[in-house]
């Protein structure tokens, strides 16, 4: 799996040139990613290439692989997004958000000339949902009426709790993660919209109608898909 991720983190830096502003994802694929770019903007086979990290995470991996790091209020535009996915359905619509930086992600995301999203295999699904619960970051003060309220959507929810802290895990926003779970997700635009209509809800984790390339790491090698 790990060889797979490698493959298609290698792939990506094919639409990498020159004078280019690159959004950094946050994840493990995308880890290698900022790992390549770092080396070829070390060896000088990239120039005047700048990166706008989407989280704590990618903006230290970035520093140390030498990548200038630039941010999103420094730049008039972004060239390219590279980022994973948790799950990506047949329309290319994603959920993501399992590093809890999916706030920045969509923000940057959103405003990039084109977002290149990097997977294996496993997180292709026939519909989101399937396998992953989608994250909402919400407002500290408000996650319980919140997890109450996406009862609606024949939903359960889960305050997602830290694995080497106690307590919950905090975003780098300093708001609270609800990992949703639900039934069938058939309209993902539509749920996106509706549950960041709830108060206290800062940002979801559905990622819909926003992909425009997606590389798919294979036993066969790195498939490529576009909307």
């Amino acid at each position: 799996m790990e060889e797979l991720k490698r493959a298609v983190a290698r792939e990506a830096l094919k639409f990498i040139e020159d004078d280019t502003v690159i959004s950094l994802g946050t994840g493990s694929t995308t880890a290698y990613f900022i790992e390549y770019l770092g080396k070829l903007i070390m060896e000088e086979e990239l120039e005047d290439v700048y990166g706008v990290p989407t989280s704590h995470q990618s903006r230290l991996l970035a520093i140390e692989n030498g990548i200038p790091v630039v941010s999103l209020d420094e730049v008039d535009a972004i060239d390219i997004a590279v980022d994973g996915a948790d799950e990506v359905d047949p329309s290319l619509n994603l959920i993501k958000g399992r590093g809890a930086a999916l706030t920045m992600e969509k923000i940057i995301e959103y405003r990039a000339g084109t977002f290149l999203v990097l997977v294996d295999e496993s997180k292709l699904v026939e519909r989101l949902g399937q396998r992953m619960p989608v994250p909402i970051e919400v407002i500290p003060a408000a996650w319980r009426a919140i997890a109450e309220e996406v009862e609606v959507f024949n939903a359960e929810a889960e305050l997602r709790m830290a694995a080497k802290k106690d307590g919950p895990v905090v975003t780098d926003n300093g708001n609270f993660i609800l990992d949703v779970r639900f039934h069938r997700i058939d309209d993902p635009l539509d749920l996106e919209i509706e549950l960041n209509n709830i108060p206290g809800v800062v940002e979801n984790g559905i990622f819909a109608d926003i992909a425009d390339v997606v590389l798919v790491g294979t036993k066969d090698g790195v498939k490529r898909l576009e909307r």
